[in-house]
C-alpha cells in the first residue's frame, strides 16, 4: 500500500508521521510519499524576481526543509519513502499527487479551524481533500494536551 503523507514541519505533522509509523508497526504493509505543498508565488514575486527559477528553487528548498523532520522519523524507522515538493492549491495538488504516485490512501493531520477562519479559507485543506480524494483519507487529530 502506498500512502500519501502531507507534512508541513509542524508538531502536528510529526504527530501524523508517528501515527502513520504506528500503523506499520501494527501490521499494515506500505511505503510513503512524503509531500509538502508550497503556495504559488505571488504576482509581485513573479514580477520582481530576477528569474522564476529562483522562486521555484526557494520553494523547493523550503519544502525539503519542512519535510526533513518527518523524513528523519521515516528513515530512522527503516521505512521506504519518496518525497515530493509541489506548488499550488494544497487539496488539488494532493489529488494530483495521489494519481501520479498511485497512492492507495492519505494520512494527514487535521486541526480545528474556527468557523470564521473556515469560512474565509473556504474550508480546511483536510475537509476539501476528503471531498475530492479518489482514495480514503485518514485524518489524525492533534494530540491531546493535558492541562492538569
Amino acid at each position: 500500500m502506498k500512502i500519501l503523507l502531507p507534512v508541513d514541519g509542524t508538531e502536528l505533522s510529526l504527530h501524523e508521521t508517528r501515527f502513520a509509523l504506528q500503523l506499520l508497526r501494527e501490521g499494515l504493509k506500505g511505503s510513503f510519499v512524503l509531500v509538502n505543498v508550497q503556495e504559488p508565488a505571488s504576482f509581485y514575486e513573479m514580477v520582481t524576481a530576477d528569474s522564476p527559477e529562483l522562486i521555484e528553487g526557494a520553494a523547493l528548498e523550503a519544502g525539503e526543509d519542512l519535510m526533513a523532520p518527518s523524513a528523519r522519523l521515516l528513515a530512522d524507522a527503516g521505512v521506504a519513502y519518496e518525497t515530493a515538493v509541489v506548488q499550488g492549491d494544497p487539496a488539488q495538488a494532493m489529488v494530483e499527487l495521489i494519481e501520479e504516485h498511485h497512492c492507495d490512501m492519505v494520512v494527514m493531520g487535521s486541526r480545528a479551524l474556527g468557523p470564521i477562519r473556515r469560512w474565509l479559507e473556504g474550508g480546511s485543506v483536510s475537509q476539501r481533500l476528503v471531498q475530492s480524494s479518489p482514495v480514503p483519507v485518514l485524518l489524525v487529530p492533534p494530540p491531546v494536551v493535558d492541562e492538569g
